[in-house]
């Protein structure tokens, strides 16, 4: 049940994110037992975001998981991660964050797991 949301100032082609979706839906499988089957994904280009004080390209990233991951799994995954997003919308890696949170209680389809 993971959910990534990617919020960016850079602006992003249906193209590009068809493409992000898709690579972030292979790149979840860095987090043991985590697939595309699950995964959500949302993309916010495009909206008011400044780091250190400038408007340059940057993007803030937030993975939430059900249960938990190894720091190494983490590692990978932002590796990952920041390469898809220079790679796609020519943001520098050192102008992402990526935050991860672990949830315990995921409510779907009606009911929690």
């Amino acid at each position: 049940m993971p959910f990534i949301n990617v919020k960016t100032n850079a602006a992003a082609s249906p193209e590009n994110m068809e493409i992000i979706k898709s690579q972030l839906g292979q790149a979840i499988t860095a987090i043991p037992g985590k697939s595309e089957s699950w995964l959500m994904v949302g993309i916010e280009p495009e909206c008011n975001l400044w780091f250190k004080g400038n408007p340059a390209p940057a993007a803030m990233v937030e993975v939430s998981i059900f249960g938990s991951a190894s720091d190494n799994a983490y590692t990978t995954l932002t590796s990952h991660i920041t390469g898809i997003l220079t790679d796609q919308l020519g943001i520098s890696s050192d102008r992402i964050y990526v935050k991860y949170s672990e949830i315990d209680n995921w409510g779907w389809n009606g009911s929690n797991f």
